[in-house]
């Protein structure tokens, strides 16, 4: 059907078509025909979250119906890289003969009938005081704001111009307060998808490789189902408790450890290495750093562990004894024998080993650099965060390895010495200074 019509269309035509959005969208893409303030768009990676809150700010701007829209962004480098100049942003999806006139340093996007875009940063949700608007576009507002309350509440304030204000939310959900809220109010529409929706348009290598790797797991019915997952009973660590530990950067870091939880076995579905890089900060704070967890045999692991070391500069790399510690000191000796081990011995449970650290988290005393610093081999802190907070003491399951990895981490940070019983030090095994 779409073949033969067209090709009875003229290039013209064809010019045309390209950038008619009511054409290409899946119908639970385009925008609601009648009234709203709220429309929230809760989808999985990969939906097309992005392209349509790019396509309605510009059927806002070529109604003329709204004057004044705010783009809100997790960071002004997502406001400007992915809402304003990404694949699937404002500037890409906006037709020649009506492109807006764009001014980086302003951020501010100004179309040929005067309708105008200004963005914003949800780092600085002071600077949403004043400005008033009649329409806005709020990216990732659950899942990738620091301060979504405060941000939202100026906002909102602010939506105050025109007959019928009207809010995009585009966001992978998380469970916050403020999402269930929104969810509650009758005179908001709600579109939900997955990542699956749209996978005709995406990558086959992202769906036999990195697809594969989240399917069944809790963090994939979330980032690709678009699930609202609520907190385990029990929990030790909470959404809320990480959503608090958010940081960009971090200060000078006195001291930085990567610590080790060894498999087992490598085999294709033996346990993962969990593998977890941390700091401490001139400012008394820990810093989880970086995540290199993953599946492999000794050597690789042992391989990742050394570069995570190398590449946070790192003071030593921290394992336990009572599991494979020993092959743990072996196998980094063979990769780099300078490279300084600490072991150590559990001599009490897991949950006793972390409490303690839960209590730091709870105390604000740890923050998670999110995203994490760059390099290639890392991966983020999505898959960590994801097993503290379904892991529940009373649960069957051993607690993951990531997470021991970054209880490891922690208490090596902040407990450095024998913490009443619950640790104990044997050996630092190095060739190299430690």
């Amino acid at each position: 059907m779409r073949a033969e019509l067209l090709a009875d269309l003229t290039p013209e035509e064809l010019a045309a078509l390209e950038y008619d959005w009511s054409f290409w969208a899946r119908p639970e893409q385009r925008e609601p025909q009648r009234d709203y303030l709220h429309w929230i768009n809760l989808a999985g990676r990969g939906w097309g979250k992005t392209r349509v809150g790019a396509e309605c700010v510009r059927a806002w701007a070529e109604s003329k119906r709204f004057k004044r829209i705010a783009l809100i962004g997790a960071t002004a480098k997502d406001l400007r890289d992915v809402m304003i100049e990404g694949e699937s942003g404002i500037l890409a999806v906006c037709p020649p003969w009506f492109y807006p006139k764009y001014e980086p340093t302003k951020k501010k996007l100004t179309w040929p009938n005067g309708a105008v875009a200004i963005g914003y940063s949800a780092e600085e949700p002071k600077r949403l005081r004043g400005p008033q608007h009649d329409a806005g576009w709020l990216d990732e507002l659950f899942a990738g704001w620091d301060n979504p309350r405060e941000t939202f509440d100026m906002f909102l304030l602010g939506l105050r111009l025109g007959m019928a204000p009207r809010v995009c939310i585009t966001s992978t959900p998380r469970p916050i307060d403020l999402l269930k809220e929104l969810l509650k109010d009758p005179d908001a529409i709600v579109t939900r998808g997955s990542t699956y929706d749209n996978k005709a348009n995406l990558a086959a290598t992202f769906f036999a490789k990195v697809i594969k790797a989240y399917e069944g797991t809790r963090l994939g019915r979330q980032e690709l189902m678009a699930e609202l997952l609520e907190d385990v009973p029990g929990a030790l660590w909470t959404r809320a408790i990480l959503d608090k530990a958010r940081a960009r950067v971090t200060p000078d870091l006195f001291r930085v450890v990567v610590a080790v939880d060894p498999a087992v076995s490598s085999k294709p579905d033996s346990d993962e290495t969990g593998i977890i890089a941390a700091g401490i900060g001139a400012d008394g704070l820990g810093y989880a750093l970086a995540d290199y967890s993953c599946v492999g045999t000794p050597m690789q692991w042992a391989q990742r562990a050394v570069n995570a070391y190398r590449h946070h500069r790192a003071d030593c790399i921290v394992a336990e004894s009572n599991q494979g510690g020993e092959m743990v000191a072996a196998c980094i000796a063979a990769v780099d024998p300078l490279v300084p081990v600490r072991l150590v011995h559990a001599s009490r449970g897991k949950v006793t080993r972390a409490e303690p650290i839960a209590s730091l988290y709870e105390q604000g005393r740890v923050k998670h650099v999110w995203p994490s610093q760059p390099d290639p081999d890392e991966g983020t802190l999505e898959r960590f965060e994801e097993q503290l907070v379904t892991w529940s003491p009373q649960s069957a399951a051993d607690s993951p390895d990531r997470l021991d990895a970054g209880v490891w981490a922690f208490t090596e940070l902040f407990y450095p010495g024998p913490q009443q019983g619950v640790i104990e030090y044997e050996e630092r095994v190095s060739i190299g200074a430690y």
